[in-house]
């Protein structure tokens, strides 16, 4: 009986721990001191970054990039510019398909959870467009106008417009997929930036485990004092 009962109080536990709603996804602003000729770079350590400087997307792996035909350096005038400060290869992402990048968005999925991704987001504009999803579902979608500060006007020259960009899961929430897109000239970015989500020590489940059979003892003793 001792052992049904503490089974069913652990089970319990762990309904009330998952049902605790998880936080959002957040949009921070937040990057390294610019480096010469690339831009900023994350601030967050630990971090795995793609920099594009040997002019490739992942295409498999830990992490997936669905189109790779976006990678640039330079400007092209009404196409694309470069992320203010950088003049190093980076990403960019239009709606007309016959220019660099013209597959109006670029879906980058991950083999394992995330809880961190960022980037340098060069000249923002309103109709760029950030898709963060979890297992197929979507958890949060941010545009320019959600960057703290930016006019999200495509303004290529200096620091409000041109700003590296952190998107935090909340406590207990992680992400698999994020989706950059756009529906304008152009969506331009640089030095991705990812990291794994913490895996919950073994210790932690072990005190869940003990918390469930010390309640489930209590628990008998009180109601056979009661009897």
């Amino acid at each position: 009986m001792l052992q049904k009962l503490s089974l069913a109080l652990v089970g319990t536990a762990v309904v009330f721990m998952g049902a605790n709603p998880a936080g959002a996804v957040s949009l921070t602003k937040g990057g390294s001191t610019p480096v010469a000729g690339e831009g900023q770079y994350t601030n967050i350590q630990g971090a795995t970054t793609i920099n594009f400087n040997d002019g490739i997307a992942p295409s498999s792996g830990n992490v997936t990039y669905s189109a790779t035909n976006g990678i640039v350096q330079g400007n092209v005038s009404g196409q694309y510019a470069s992320p203010f400060g950088n003049t190093s290869k980076y990403l960019t992402i239009s709606p007309v398909s016959n220019v660099a990048g013209g597959t109006g968005s670029v879906a980058i999925n991950f083999a394992k959870a995330l809880d961190y991704f960022g980037f340098y987001w060069g000249s923002i504009d309103n109709y760029n467009f950030v898709d963060v999803y979890s297992g197929g579902t979507l958890l949060k979608t941010f545009s320019g106008k959600d960057v703290p500060g930016a006019p999200a006007n495509g303004e290529q020259s200096g620091n409000a417009n041109n700003v590296y960009i952190n998107l935090l899961a909340g406590k207990g929430e992680t992400f698999d997929k994020v989706v950059l897109r756009s529906t304008g000239y152009a969506f331009e970015t640089d030095n991705h930036s990812y990291k794994l989500a913490s895996v919950p020590e073994p210790t932690s489940m072990l005190g869940l485990l003990a918390f469930g059979a010390l309640g489930a003892g209590s628990f008998v003793k009180r109601k056979s004092k009661m009897a």
